[in-house]
């Protein structure tokens, strides 16, 4: 019954979700925080963390991991655990998949068209909103941010902007200026 739940709730936010993996993060927590109860708030805190840092979109990475842990969680195997990693992933990019499909048959002959052109329009506010929400979803109790924080983002922002460092090179810079600052 966990791998249809997990399969159904990765194709809803696939297919409700626009404007990238940002935008999907308050439709994941909702279903696999509070109705599901697959992790915690913490633990999907972490995998919003882990899924940025990760190579991939963060819609994908993250249901990689809830549809392991939701499996692990419920006493399967880890066979089986990884299986439901496969279905979770499987789901959130099936309608996707679909749509770019379709949409691409469909687009040259109706990119020019007035309405085609307003719904784009309209589309990228939503797409805006939906991201400011991811961000504000992330500014919990569970993440409290100090002067710390905000002293390796102005270093990590300056020395990506200023000096072009690479961003991998910026993720471990980042992971030791938080063990000196937090240790």
């Amino acid at each position: 019954m966990i791998f249809l739940q997990l399969f159904w709730v990765y194709i809803k936010i696939g297919l409700f979700s626009f404007g990238g993996g940002y935008a999907m993060l308050s439709l994941i927590q909702n279903e696999v925080v509070d109705k599901y109860k697959w992790i915690s708030l913490q633990e999907f805190t972490d995998v919003v963390a882990i899924s940025q840092m990760t190579p991939g979109p963060i819609g994908i990475n993250s249901a990689t991991y809830i549809g392991y842990t939701a499996i692990h969680n419920a006493g399967y195997s880890t066979g089986l655990a990884i299986g439901g990693s496969c279905i979770a992933t499987f789901a959130v990019c099936l309608p996707s998949f679909i749509l770019v499909l379709i949409i691409s048959y469909y687009f040259s002959r109706f990119k020019q068209n007035r309405y085609v052109e307003s719904a784009f329009t309209g589309l990228r506010p939503a797409s805006v909103g939906l991201i400011a929400a991811a961000a504000l979803l992330l500014m919990n109790h569970e993440n409290f941010i100090d002067y710390k924080s905000f002293l390796i983002f102005g270093a990590a922002f300056i020395l990506t902007w200023k000096f072009k460092l690479h961003p991998v090179l910026m993720i471990f810079l980042a992971g030791i200026a938080g063990l000196v600052l937090y240790w």
